[in-house]
């Protein structure tokens, strides 16, 4: 069905809460000229068509759930939350009103000012209360008889009272018949205490043709008729043959439940099983919203049935059931049901005095035929036959959106309807709908295609999916890298802003000897420290660098320096790392000393941002992974040094004689020694020939001595605290040499001048420390001097001590501020000679340093 434009009269507005009405408590009646209108609050408004006015208001107790008009009676029943059923006789009423015009001049002005156009406001008595029951939450009335549903501690109670016209007995109603309704989820709280359901349940009365139980009851008054072939079908032969109404019942949680009205008030005079009382028709899965019925066939040449013949429960969720009678090739009635599924949520729904459903939705309100000429021929399944339910609900958009209650006011002979409804934001209106445009629902072509269609949308859904999944991917990647960009500014800043104090984020370098393989092997232990308050994710790799000397013949052997990445997997503030790395071997199976260790940190800009810059389809392509060259600069990352760590033979050298009684520290060995080797050498030797002097001088040369002087004075002065009191200048000294050295403990508590170690090579070195007199390098006279001496049998060693010595005085010495010069048995040596251990440098070498004298 197409959309239409419906003709819209706004009658009033009322008072509505922020955020507007709620759907399920508003409620709409009509009596003629009057309407009677419930917001859901305490109060009842009566407005006036022919007048277009607010005759009166009644104020009741509590806030009002639900509103019943009796015809016959002339009253008006009201539920409130939490107090019970109040009964208001409508001619008593009026004549109150007419009474009170003066009296109430007060609350017409307080109404004036809230908005409204005044009228008079009835407080209604609570001696009006017909029924005090705090769990009742829906009920309906039939003549003489109330039924209500009340909310148990863990079931649904139907109960029926025996009730009285207003001022004819003050006697409470009696109760004439009660059955509890199964119910698939519980009801009350951890006390038993009732709570207010969300969605309050439907109550509604169905009899068959000829039953006197509706007579007086107003249209819209959750009562109707069916046709008799459907009320045998639905409810049994009991139920027709007693020509009984029966109770419907629409829970929250889905079920529809009926109950034959006449063998729940026999059933107190002959008591059986109260689960045979009660039938469970369909369950919805989802709280029913609406139950009503509606005429889907033409009367045509039968007058006599004219009720309707089709039963429809609306679901809070859109799912629509429809029932009606059908009859089988023998002639036989059967139950045809429908289930279809209409836009969703439902807050309210009525059904016409034709084939038509009204249903609202939060964005609009729609109207729904389910006569057979309403739809066309599936022409996937077989033609039902004349009279069967359409297998396809084509919706009708009336363009007026949230609608929380709506009632049919009359049907026009010309195909027309006039609703009467009221919105979400308080609004009384009529809207007068002209059905006689309405177009056709789609064509049998399109129906045929309809699975095509579907596989269409549904593939395009599949494809809009993947989109969004691969931007919101991309969205991620890049609020990711942002982060982490963030994060590696705040360590940039912070490390860039330290370089002369002590650093936040430190690495720290100890060289140590291990056993591995049956030969000792120098290592470096370096230690990665952040005290700084931010986190080294990912991105951050710590860089350490081990790269020999350089010797004087090959200026290019710098380049075999190696460099070990180690990534930092979560670092987080006081958080440490550790790694070990080998110094040596070098080619003749001693460590290349000095050694230059290298920290630092590298953050990579293409493993963090190359994935957020990359496309965002570059997933489904593997060779496309990753962002453009010309995104990044050459440099793909940042590097920040931590530290450069220099070792050298001091702090490698061994003392096995400085080893603590009674552990007595084992005798190194060669680095390149071999078991084998050293055995067959040492048989050799025995069967050799024999050794004489000339031999052994040749085969073991006198060691060499290196001497270096130091002013005592400016050796004094730059050791500073770091002489002890009562600690001579030698020992002190001694120390300050091995000071990174593992010995250094068992030198100072033995107050040592002079060691005898072992250097990496596995030759002898020794080192001694003594106070000397200078007389021929100052005019001015002898000078206190400090002479360091290093001897060793191994040439190589030899300049590596000395070239240590040298570098401490360079570097934290004396030498920083004096003179240096260097002499060879009177003649000036080549530095390089010792540097790079290249030529022949014979003994005594002999250094002095000395304040310069102009």
């Amino acid at each position: 069905m197409a959309g239409f434009a419906p003709r819209v009269q706004y009658l009033a507005g009322f008072r509505c809460p922020l955020g507007g009405l709620a759907a399920g408590k508003p409620r709409v009646l009509c009596r003629g000229a009057e309407i009677f209108v419930s917001t859901g609050s305490e109060l009842v408004y009566v407005y006036d068509q022919e007048g277009n006015l607010l005759t009166a208001v009644f104020r009741f107790p509590g806030r009002v759930w639900h509103l019943e008009l009796s015809a016959l009676r002339g009253v008006l029943y009201v539920l409130c939350a939490q107090k019970g059923v109040y009964c208001v006789s409508l001619d008593r009423a009026s004549r109150s009103v007419s009474q009170d015009d003066g009296d109430d001049s007060d609350k017409n002005d307080e109404d004036s000012e809230d908005g409204e156009p005044p009228c008079p406001v009835i407080p209604v008595d609570p001696d009006a209360c017909i029924l005090p029951d705090a769990t009742l939450c829906a009920f309906v009335v039939l003549d003489d008889v109330l039924v209500t549903l009340a909310q148990g501690p863990a079931q649904w109670k139907v109960q029926l009272f025996r009730c009285h016209r207003p001022g004819e007995d003050a006697r409470p109603p009696g109760q004439i018949g009660e059955v509890e309704l199964s119910t698939s989820s519980p009801l009350a709280g951890s006390l038993g205490e009732p709570t207010a359901p969300r969605f309050l349940p439907v109550l509604c009365c169905v009899s068959p043709p000829g039953c006197s139980g509706l007579c007086g009851r107003m249209p819209g008054s959750g009562g109707f008729t069916l046709e008799r072939a459907l009320f045998g079908l639905l409810f049994g032969v009991d139920a027709s043959f007693l020509e009984s109404p029966v109770i419907l019942c629409g829970l929250p949680d889905g079920q529809l439940c009926c109950v034959v009205l006449k063998t729940l008030v026999t059933s107190r005079l002959a008591p059986g099983d109260p689960k045979a009382l009660v039938k469970i028709l369909h369950h919805l899965e989802e709280p029913v919203v609406s139950i009503g019925a509606l005429r889907t066939e033409s009367s045509g040449e039968n007058v006599e049935d004219t009720h309707p013949d089709c039963l429809v429960a609306l679901g809070r969720h859109g799912r629509v059931l429809a029932v009606k009678a059908s009859w089988d090739e023998a002639g036989d009635p059967v139950p045809e049901l429908q289930e279809y599924r209409l836009p969703g949520p439902v807050l309210c729904a009525a059904c016409g005095g034709g084939s038509r459903v009204y249903h609202s939705t939060p964005s609009d309100l729609c109207v729904v035929d389910l006569a057979r000429g309403g739809a066309p021929q599936d022409p996937v399944q077989p033609d039902r036959g004349p009279g069967s339910l359409p297998s396809l609900l084509c919706p009708a958009s009336v363009s007026v959106c949230s609608v929380v209650t709506l009632s049919v006011l009359s049907e026009v002979p010309e195909g027309g309807t006039r609703l009467l409804a009221l919105s979400a934001r308080g609004r009384l209106m009529t809207c007068s709908l002209d059905l006689s445009s309405e177009a056709p629902c789609p064509a049998r072509a399109t129906v045929v295609n309809t699975g095509q269609k579907i596989k269409e949308l549904l593939s395009g859904i599949g494809t809009v999916s993947e989109r969004v999944s691969s931007l919101k991917k991309a969205v991620d990647q890049r609020n990711r890298a942002l982060v982490c960009l963030n994060e590696a500014m705040n360590v940039s800043c912070v490390l860039l802003a330290s370089r002369e104090g002590p650093r936040p984020i430190s690495c720290t370098t100890a060289t140590a000897w291990s056993r591995a393989q049956l030969q000792d092997v120098l290592t470096a232990t370096c230690r990665l420290q952040n005290g700084s308050g931010f986190s080294l994710d990912r991105g951050w790799t710590w860089c350490v660098q081990v790269r020999p000397r350089s010797r004087a013949s090959d200026p290019d052997s710098a380049g075999s320096a190696a460099t070990y990445t180690i990534p930092v997997d979560r670092l987080g503030p006081g958080d440490q790392r550790e790694v070990t790395l080998p110094l040596g071997p070098g080619e003749d199976g001693a460590p290349d000393l000095p050694v230059t260790v290298s920290c630092a940190l590298h953050y990579s800009l293409r493993e963090v941002v190359g994935g957020a810059l990359a496309p965002p389809d570059s997933s489904e392509d593997p060779s496309s992974q990753g962002c453009p060259p010309d995104m990044l600069p050459e440099q793909d990352g940042v590097c920040l040094p931590l530290s450069e760590h220099t070792v050298d033979v001091l702090q490698c050298l061994r003392f096995p004689g400085l080893a603590a009684p009674p552990t007595q520290a084992p005798s190194p060995r060669s680095p390149a020694g071999d078991p084998v080797d050293t055995f067959l050498g040492a048989r050799l030797g025995l069967g050799g020939e024999p050794a004489g002097p000339a031999s052994l001088r040749a085969k073991f040369p006198p060691p060499s001595v290196a001497t270096i002087k130091v002013s005592a004075g400016l050796l004094r002065a730059a050791l500073g605290d770091g002489q002890p009191a009562g600690v001579s200048l030698g020992c002190a000294t001694l120390q300050w040499l091995l000071a990174e050295n593992s010995a250094l403990d068992v030198v100072r508590a033995r107050l040592l001048s002079s060691v005898r170690g072992v250097a990496p090579d596995g030759t002898d070195l020794h080192l001694v420390v003594r106070e000397v007199t200078v007389t021929h390098l100052c005019a001015a006279g002898p000078m206190q001097a400090v002479e360091i001496q290093v001897e060793s049998s191994s040439l190589a060693s030899l300049c590596q001590a000395h070239h240590a010595v040298i570098g401490r005085l360079q570097v934290h010495g004396p030498a920083r501020e004096v003179g240096v010069r260097w002499w060879e048995h009177g003649t000036v040596a080549d530095r390089g000679c010792l540097r790079g251990c290249c030529g022949t440098i014979l003994p005594p070498l002999c250094l002095c340093v000395f304040v310069s004298c102009r």
